[in-house]
């Protein structure tokens, strides 16, 4: 049979990837992260990239994702990109990415795609005001990402919310769940097992 795909978007910060990992340890999914496509900058300089909108479409490599997606959803590998957040580039090995059983898709345009949208099972969405999705953001770019809190406001208002607004929030009306990122973590991954159980039941 082949894999399941499981699409998780929604904001920056909105808790799509603590959600993801608490789905996956339940199903011993496969957990592939848009992240991972955005498009090389090398040849610009570590100022231009810092400044390039992250949060828009336009910043990944969107036909490779997409061909990506489409291998995996025929339980074939594939060579997944590595990307360096610390300097805006991506590296240049890459990474083997095997198929399971259920594949788990995240990201804040992990539903952006018809494309993609149309190999996804079960689509979830998780919905978060912005005040806490930017504390969330600030909280891990400081500590993952070496930033400092007056560049990601600066990037938050100038890029990530207006892109949230025009390409994010729009991809919540394709969802088959919708939960709240601040909720309890249990009653949401039940939620969205459910579905699952449901969606599943009808490949056999």
């Amino acid at each position: 049979m082949k894999p399941y795909l499981i699409g998780i978007a929604g904001p920056s910060g909105a808790g799509k990837s603590y959600l993801s990992k608490h789905i996956g340890e339940q199903l011993n999914a496969a957990l592939l992260h848009l992240d991972s496509y955005y498009s090389d900058l090398a040849h610009l300089s570590v100022v231009q990239r810092a400044h390039q909108n992250f949060d828009s479409p336009e910043s990944l490599d969107a036909d490779l994702f997409i061909e990506h997606i489409r291998q995996l959803s025929n339980g074939n590998a594939v060579e997944k990109p590595l990307y360096d957040f610390t300097i805006h580039s991506r590296k240049k090995e890459t990474e083997r990415f095997e198929p399971r059983e259920f594949i788990i898709i995240e990201g804040i345009l992990s539903m952006y795609w018809e494309d993609v949208r149309k190999l996804i099972q079960t689509k979830v969405y998780v919905d978060l005001g912005e005040d806490i999705c930017l504390e969330r953001r600030i909280e891990r770019d400081i500590c993952e990402r070496g930033r400092t809190r007056e560049g990601i406001l600066e990037q938050y208002y100038s890029t990530v919310l207006p892109s949230a607004q025009r390409y994010v929030y729009p991809t919540r009306e394709f969802a088959d769940i919708i939960v709240t990122g601040n909720d309890n973590i249990g009653h949401e991954v039940s939620l969205v097992l459910a579905h699952i159980r449901e969606r599943a039941a009808t490949r056999l």
